[in-house]
């Protein structure tokens, strides 16, 4: 099935939307005085919280750590916090910043994520955004090269970052993981201190962070899973972050 899009300009996807960025458009989106939220969820050695045909992938833009015995694979998103509108964005719903605005805003309505197909439905664009338009899949290719450009540059970015995301992690005190699936743990730190550290892990490589990781689950039988695994699981209650939990209610 073919897919047609064109943008009408609605500005629904600039409100109530976290936008993935790489380090350096977080570290502008800092410098600019906005919020970044540190998204983290990570999955054990043993496969726990991943299915198996996403295991390439999602290996690819983590990092090994420790958690308890064993092993954990952690992947870390810095995003721009939009609660309600995003900041970049004007009273025509026009957006400010558009000639440096993050890679992710201008892959949309594409994905990031390999096993993600695109779903018109469960987009925010009105109808009238998926009936006219130059074609955006033909034969389930997409078409503009210069956009399968920009997905491969943000998926290498998410893989060559993560190491340096780890470090500023590990300075702001950021150690506790949601498992993939369940949940994410979101961290919402000072914007003074995690430019400067940015900078800092940026300026000059740390060694690898030290501190196991623990995680934070949804109830007692996922804990269950993760503690018979040898990991590690957060018993106190949530001090610098929040439980975002994705298990059905």
């Amino acid at each position: 099935m073919n897919t047609t899009f064109s943008c009408v300009g609605c500005g629904k996807c600039c409100n109530d939307h976290h936008v993935p960025l790489t380090l350096a458009e977080a570290r502008m989106w800092a410098n600019d005085g906005g919020q970044v939220i540190v998204l983290v969820e990570g999955f054990l050695g043993n496969g726990l919280g991943l299915p198996l045909l996403q295991r390439d992938h999602a290996e690819r833009r983590s990092v090994v750590v420790r958690s308890g015995a064993i092993e954990a694979h952690v992947a870390i998103t810095f995003a721009a916090y939009n609660v309600g509108p995003c900041r970049n964005l004007d009273e025509d719903n026009l957006c400010r910043i558009y000639e440096r605005r993050p890679l992710v805003c201008r892959i949309y309505p594409m994905e990031i994520n390999p096993h993600i197909p695109l779903n018109p439905a469960v987009k925010e664009c009105p109808p009238e955004s998926w009936e006219q338009g130059p074609d955006l899949i033909v034969g389930g290719a997409l078409v503009d090269q210069e956009l399968v450009a920009l997905i491969q540059r943000s998926r290498q970015a998410d893989r060559d970052e993560v190491q340096t995301k780890d470090a500023i992690c590990g300075l702001l005190g950021i150690r506790t993981t949601a498992l993939k699936g369940d949940g994410f743990t979101a961290y919402l730190p000072e914007m003074g201190a995690f430019a400067s550290v940015i900078d800092q892990v940026v300026a000059q490589p740390l060694a690898a962070p030290k501190g196991e990781w623990l995680f934070h689950v949804s109830g007692d039988d996922i804990a269950g899973q993760v503690l018979a695994a040898g990991a590690e699981v957060a018993t106190e209650a949530p001090v610098n972050y929040t439980f975002i939990s994705l298990r059905a209610a």
